[in-house]
């Protein structure tokens, strides 16, 4: 998979993706601060979400409509995406703001129209919301445009995520990415269930990662050691200036130690390699081998009291201990010499 200059395989280093979502707060400024300052946390990408109320939702005070038992506990569907989206005039400022720090951007698209109006913006690849998934028309009309997809999973059961793998893939379109999701805000870390990003990758032959909502850098860390190749963080300026996903999102010494994490993380996991580099071969110099610890004559026998394993380790190597013991020696040996099987009759 390849977004923008970013190419993501089981060798790549993890894409790492600063959410804007609704932490502008309203202010295309702002937006643009955050998408520099992700740039200065060292993420690769800033993403976008691309709706308006209308096109989510309907302006109704039915039950139905009213959010119970989250952070936006009490609200209207149509209000809080009022008041959460990003206006799609400012999207080709934002984009050439990206572009201009070096950043990868894209969004998430919420219904045809605004899929049709990213395609203007030539962006590089499309994300499906976790609340998405079941959208298949939508999943569809999105892989139709032959970018890559990724689809996040945070409501989803394997029939949902074996129905939008289809929609993919019947519209010819295998670029496709899932990362696993906790649809809550925020997510309690013992439901993060991280072991399923392995599963998804090998159960759906994709890329797999991590759209994270719980708070800190440890499931970032634990999934990029579980294989997770993408991971996604809201991102905010700073927490103070409030907004509907505010208190959820990484501040940016938050997200640039999480990045910091994540790298050495990869670092730390290296790869299979039995060959040692020089640094580590020096390490052997304190390993076990043969020493002479008791002068030897010639003609004598060696024994377990003038020939011992110690440290260091430029001797004979140990594994000949027990061929040599009884063995008379054609020389004198002092002791603290190395053992060599020269000195053998």
């Amino acid at each position: 998979m390849k977004i923008g200059s970013f190419s993501i395989d089981s060798s790549s280093a993890v894409f790492i993706i600063a959410e804007l979502s609704a932490n502008h707060n309203g202010s295309l400024a702002t937006a643009i601060e955050t998408i520099k300052a992700a740039k200065r946390a060292g993420a690769n990408c800033i993403k976008l979400q691309t709706y308006t109320a209308d096109t989510m939702t309907i302006s109704s005070e039915r039950d139905d409509f009213k959010i119970k038992g989250t952070i936006w506990e009490g609200k209207y569907l149509h209000d809080l995406y009022q008041e959460a989206y990003t206006p799609w005039e400012w999207h080709q400022e934002l984009f050439s703001a990206a572009e201009k720090e070096g950043l990868i951007c894209f969004s998430s698209p919420f219904d045809k129209t605004a899929v049709d109006f990213l395609e203007t913006l030539n962006v590089p690849a499309y994300k499906i919301a976790s609340f998405e998934i079941t959208d298949i028309p939508l999943i569809e009309y999105v892989a139709s445009k032959g970018k890559p997809v990724i689809i996040s999973t945070g409501i989803a059961e394997l029939a949902d995520i074996e129905l939008a793998i289809e929609a993919c893939r019947r519209k010819g379109n295998h670029d496709i990415a899932l990362v696993k999701c906790t649809s809550s805000y925020p997510a309690p870390i013992e439901e993060a269930n991280l072991v399923m990003i392995q599963d998804l990758k090998d159960r759906f032959d994709v890329i797999s990662g991590l759209s994270d909502h719980t708070m800190g850098s440890t499931a970032p860390i634990v999934a990029t050691v579980l294989g997770a190749k993408i991971i996604e963080k809201h991102f905010i300026l700073d927490r103070s200036i409030g907004g509907p996903d505010a208190s959820f999102s990484m501040n940016e010494e938050e997200f640039t130690e999480m990045v910091k994490a994540v790298r050495d993380t990869e670092k730390a996991i290296g790869t299979l390699n039995y060959t040692l580099t020089e640094k580590q071969s020096k390490g052997k110099d304190f390993s076990r081998s043969l020493y002479v610890v008791k002068t030897i004559k010639a003609g004598e026998t060696i024994t377990e009291e003038n020939v011992r394993s110690i440290r260091p380790g430029f001797g004979l190597h140990p594994k000949y201990f027990k061929e040599i013991l009884g063995r008379q020696v054609n020389t004198d040996i002092e002791e603290g010499t190395r053992m060599d099987l020269k000195f053998l009759s």
